[in-house]
């Protein structure tokens, strides 16, 4: 039987999800007997696999880079995971979106800046109007809410879903009952 191929992305959040991953210590040599790391911030791979088979998107959509690139995770996932208050909710990066972008810009470039002040044109991913959860551009398959979420709720979605399984993290995160 061959393994299944798993992928992390990160939008435009803190890298808390990632690190929870990791913190799943050794059990991540049991993720790595079921499944291959096949795109991550983690591994080399530049560009997003064709046929993944369950992908971890950490992070909120809040740049046209963030949005092209959810569309192709997306098209290319079987099963996607919305992992972490930022990509469920907005959560921290959406704290930006009553100020609009404008004013983001001019904080960031013009009021904080001592040498060469000025919006960057080039490398720094144009924003979007709004930083939005990932389920208003795309199909969710699966939610898990926490910032971050804990490393054993990440071990048991995934090993849950590289099985076959449905999980069901009501019992798992504080919105559970």
């Amino acid at each position: 039987m061959s393994k299944k191929r798993l992928a992390t992305v990160w939008l435009d959040g803190c890298s808390g999800c990632h690190m929870s991953f990791l913190d799943m210590d050794e059990r991540l040599l049991t993720v790595a007997g079921m499944a291959d790391l096949v795109y991550s911030p983690l591994v080399d791979a530049k560009e997003f696999p064709e046929d993944v088979d369950v992908t971890l998107v950490e992070g909120a959509v809040s740049s046209e880079e963030d949005l092209h690139k959810i569309k192709i995770v997306r098209e290319r996932t079987k099963i996607l995971v919305s992992l972490g208050d930022c990509a469920v909710t907005a959560n921290v990066p959406g704290m930006r979106n009553p100020f609009g972008t404008k004013a983001v810009y001019d904080r960031a470039y013009r009021e904080n800046v001592t040498f060469d002040p000025g919006i960057p044109n080039q490398i720094v991913p144009a924003l979007l109007e709004n930083s939005r959860p990932v389920h208003e551009f795309v199909n969710v398959d699966v939610f898990v809410p926490g910032c971050p979420p804990s490393a054993d709720t990440i071990y048991y979605v995934v090993s849950e879903l590289l099985e076959g399984r449905q999980p069901d993290v009501s019992s798992k995160t504080r919105f559970g009952s």
